[in-house]
């Protein structure tokens, strides 16, 4: 019974291992796409000010 709530138990952590990887994978994609974004607006701004 033991082994069986410890197998439980690490199945659980195991779990939430992965969807906070997964959430860290999400949060860093947009964190990038949201500084990318910013870029380009800064660079497409620089461009326009400068003709």
């Amino acid at each position: 019974m033991i082994g069986l709530s410890v197998a439980i138990g690490r199945f659980i952590e195991a779990l939430f291992w992965a969807m906070f990887r997964v959430a860290g994978g999400l949060a860093a994609a947009i964190a990038g796409g949201v500084l990318a974004l910013i870029i380009a607006y800064v660079g497409l701004r620089w461009l326009l000010r400068r003709r």
